[in-house]
């Protein structure tokens, strides 16, 4: 059954290292912490250079939300800048990654136990066809605009930084319907 996630429902957590916040998502199985999660979706709000926490086993995917950049440094030597220009990356959760950032990012995060699933993080836009690929699929509204999500006898309307997850049990073809060009997130997770 679909699940509607409205943003406002959802608390920003403090990092320890007082760099930013995290906001989750969703995860799984429900209730799942850092340990034990298969998969976990959240948004990453950066106040302050630094390293990012460590995951070993777990693939991530970033990508920009908020604000002009974030630089991010591999393993001390390999820069990439994650912008407009350049708005995903993937990288192994056991890499060493400091940030740097000139003022407040929001990054939408995916993280993945590479033992138990895997994942795919695109940009689509509505208005548009949504084809379903996976058991699992979350659509998150990263741009301005209302998005009515529907299919078959199920509708949804979305505002910015809304989320709807879709399971095994909802339907395949969706239509996102929307006034204006808006972007949205599609993470497909494969169990």
């Amino acid at each position: 059954m679909a699940t509607f996630i409205p943003h406002e429902c959802l608390r920003a957590a403090p990092w320890k290292n007082g760099g930013g916040s995290t906001t989750e998502i969703a995860i799984a199985p429900l209730g799942a912490g850092f340990d034990d999660f298969d998969w976990r979706i959240s948004l990453a709000t950066i106040t302050a250079s630094g390293p990012f926490s460590s995951f070993p086993g777990i693939d991530r995917s970033l990508m920009l939300v908020d604000g002009d950049s974030v630089q991010l440094t591999f393993e001390g030597t390999r820069k990439v800048t994650l912008s407009a220009a350049q708005p995903m990356l993937w990288f192994p959760g056991e890499a060493a990654v400091s940030a740097q950032v000139k003022g407040v990012t929001t990054d939408f995060n995916v993280m993945t136990r590479r033992d138990r699933c895997r994942h795919q993080l695109e940009k689509i836009t509505a208005p548009g066809k949504l084809a379903r690929r996976s058991a699992a699929t979350l659509l998150f509204v990263a741009g301005e605009g209302l998005v009515l999500a529907r299919a078959s006898d199920q509708q949804f309307a979305l505002a910015r930084h809304d989320a709807l997850l879709l399971d095994a049990d909802d339907a395949q073809e969706w239509r996102l319907e929307a006034l204006q060009r808006t972007a949205v997130f599609r993470v497909d997770l494969f169990i």
